[in-house]
């Protein structure tokens, strides 16, 4: 059976764009077109995070600024926004979280962009996940916007025969030596088209988006 919380400690509220205030201080950048892009794609899934002491952006700066741009070039609202009666965008973000002073924000607001990127990939997974988007829905892996050099060193990792269908696909991946000069690449010629990757899955040479 599922409890009912009277006031739970973390919850979800509309606040209107205009509302949502900047931290003083933010260090971490941000690839603004590809916030936008995305939140046009998907809708705005991961919400803004406000800091209940100090009443401004704890986590989610980036969608703050790709929303408030994308209100000034006039596009859409996104899924996940409620427009008002006056025509402006309400915003989810979580509440109930309050910093004890500004070091406690800045140090949340660092681990909160930063750990989730630490764990890394697993390559023999992310092969396969990349392999099906650039067979099957290529849209969405060009939205993926990674790097063609960035691919390859991913799916460089992983031995070819150990992916579903290899020989060895029971075997865990294996990672290639740094001379491994088994894959191919195609580089920008002189006309300037696109380097490509080949994965590993299966010999599919596709092009990466940037």
């Amino acid at each position: 059976m599922t409890e009912t919380i009277a006031s739970p400690p973390r919850y979800t509220a509309y606040l209107p764009l205009t509302d949502l205030s900047p931290a003083s201080r933010n260090p971490k950048r941000h690839e603004l077109e590809l916030i936008i892009a995305s939140i046009d794609m998907h809708g705005l899934v991961e919400i803004p995070v406000v800091d209940e002491r100090t009443q401004t952006t704890l986590h989610g700066h980036g969608r703050r600024e790709a929303l408030i741009e994308m209100q000034v070039r006039g596009m859409r609202a996104p899924s996940g926004i409620v427009i008002d009666e006056d025509g402006g965008w309400l915003v989810p973000v979580l509440r109930g979280w309050a910093s004890r002073n500004d070091a406690d924000a800045e140090a949340l607001a660092i681990k909160l962009n930063r750990l989730p990127g630490e764990g890394g990939w697993d390559p023999r997974e992310l092969a396969e996940i990349l392999e099906d988007l650039a067979t099957g829905e290529p849209e969405l892996f060009d939205s993926l916007a990674i790097p063609h050099d960035e691919i390859d060193r991913m799916l460089g990792k992983v031995d070819p025969e150990t992916l579903p269908g290899g020989i060895r696909e029971d075997e865990p991946p294996t990672l290639h030596l740094p001379d491994d000069g088994d894959r191919d690449e195609i580089s920008p010629d002189d006309e300037g088209r696109a380097a490509h990757s080949t994965c590993p899955a299966c010999g599919h040479l596709f092009t990466a988006s940037r």
